[in-house]
């Protein structure tokens, strides 16, 4: 790769690609100094009290004590605030929830941007869609997006690949095959050998798709298990034409021979005692990560509804759906003694072990998970398991960005993208003052957060 060789010169092209692709819009913005703020830099290390610069939609200074402002530039006193990087979200299902209803129905361009402004607001700058978009209206998105939809988080996302018609959850499987239907564009690619799984990995590439996603998971007997004489050929002619594969797996089990073949994520943790310490070390030899996905699965116990930080985004139908249905007020909930420590223990191996964790949500791919804000919750569950609020920090940071190739963001640093949240407390004393934000910076734009939460709000 060009200057592979040489850090500095990383640099240089990294800067120089982010002005490059920057609209002239962003190109001719104002200078923003944020000075007297706790900057926590998104790789572990922090600075207590500095100052950033940003210029042009990216940051062009970052240091401890005052950075002199140029003329003419955006002053914030940042005294008692904390900035971080906007934050990224590394499993999610785009374009089928909507502020009324979930479905097939619901996927659209205009839709996607909805999600995806929904996740800005929550102070992320990025979401990674796993394979269940349709990839012609996705490029499509990706290529028009600063232009057309600035207030939203950047677009990524995979094809998705399982053995013919299986992969998704069946419910799921019913609405992907009515968008596939309702817009001719392909969705899910049917595996039914490993020359299959060569020739459409080959597509993929050709297409301009970065990532695939492959489901290992029979679904408890209703679907066939991608076989691992298929997935082998496809993750190797995957790696050859640089297309990272991430996995959807069903158990802890099933990772050894997936990352011996070169899977270089996965999108379930499947934490628990079968997720031993010999599988963290592979983990983290391998250099691949993992999403743990812990709230798909609790949340669904809580009356997230009644909770204001996610009401301000959706319409009173859709909260007061998230209340009911058994589920309980947060300090109502008791979880098994049991489980957690399972969780705990098996969690704690991955941070011992070195491998990298990725916060991920799977947001989208039910009724009931919202985007963005389940990505807050994310963190805040890592966090009592025993992860550091700056290891979770990291993970949903600088962390997810090198894993999902995003070069720009992640970190509060010289020629990365000015994609920034300044909070009003700092999540390094409790993890939940990520929920305290102020103000969202999308490549040094402010976003209209306000706007976007009375148009989300609104029954349609």
């Amino acid at each position: 790769m060009l200057f592979r060789s040489s850090a500095i010169h990383r640099e240089i092209l990294k800067t120089l690609t982010m002005l490059l692709f920057l609209p002239g819009s962003l190109l001719a913005q104002e200078a923003m100094l944020i000075s007297n703020a706790r900057l926590v830099i998104g790789d572990g290390t922090l600075i207590e009290s500095g100052s950033l610069l940003a210029q042009g939609g990216g940051i062009a200074a970052v240091g401890s004590g005052e950075i002199p402002a140029p003329d003419g530039a955006r002053v914030i006193d940042g005294s008692g605030k904390t900035v971080i990087p906007a934050l990224i979200d590394g499993h999610t299902h785009l374009g089928y929830q909507s502020s009324r209803d979930w479905g097939g129905h619901n996927y659209s361009p205009e839709n996607l941007r909805d999600n995806l402004e929904q996740y800005a607001w929550y102070g992320f700058a990025a979401a990674f869609s796993a394979g269940t978009d349709a990839e012609q209206m996705a490029l499509e998105f990706q290529r028009n997006q600063r232009e057309r939809y600035p207030d939203a988080a950047r677009l990524l996302f995979s094809a998705g690949m399982g053995p013919e018609g299986q992969g998704p959850n069946d419910a799921f499987l019913v609405e992907v095959a009515a968008v596939t239907g309702r817009t001719g564009q392909t969705i899910l690619h049917g595996l039914n050998d490993p020359e299959q799984a060569v020739i459409e990995a080959r597509e993929v590439a050709a297409s301009g798709i970065d990532f695939i996603k492959i489901w290992v998971d029979d679904r408890g007997g209703s679907q066939r298990k991608l076989a691992p004489e298929v997935y082998r050929p496809l993750l190797a002619v995957s790696e050859s034409l640089g297309l990272k594969v991430f996995v959807h797996q069903q158990f802890a089990g099933d990772m050894p021979d997936l990352l011996a073949a070169g899977a270089r994520g996965f999108l379930h943790g499947r934490l628990g005692d079968a997720f031993t310490a010999a599988i963290a070390r592979q983990t983290a030899a391998s250099g691949a990560f993992v999403v743990p996905n812990l709230g798909l699965g609790e949340l669904r116990r809580e009356a997230i509804g009644d909770d204001p930080f996610l009401r301000a985004v959706l319409p009173d139908a859709g909260a007061d759906g998230l209340t009911g249905s058994g589920r309980l007020p947060a300090g109502e909930i008791v979880r098994d003694e049991e489980r957690e420590n399972s969780l705990r223990d098996s969690l704690m191996r991955l941070v011992d072990a070195g491998a990298d964790i990725v916060l991920g949500t799977d947001a989208g791919a039910l009724p009931g998970h919202p985007f963005g804000y389940t990505g807050h919750r994310e963190l805040e569950i890592y966090v009592r398991l025993g992860m550091s609020p700056m290891q979770a920090m990291a993970a949903g940071t600088s962390v997810a960005a090198r894993h999902l190739g995003i070069d720009d963001l992640g970190l509060l640093a010289p020629g990365y993208s000015a994609s920034l949240v300044i909070l009003s407390a700092n999540p390094l004393d409790d993890i939940r003052n990520t929920r305290t934000i102020e103000r969202v910076f999308l490549e040094g734009r402010e976003i209209h957060r306000d706007t976007i939460a009375a148009r989300l709000s609104e029954a349609r």
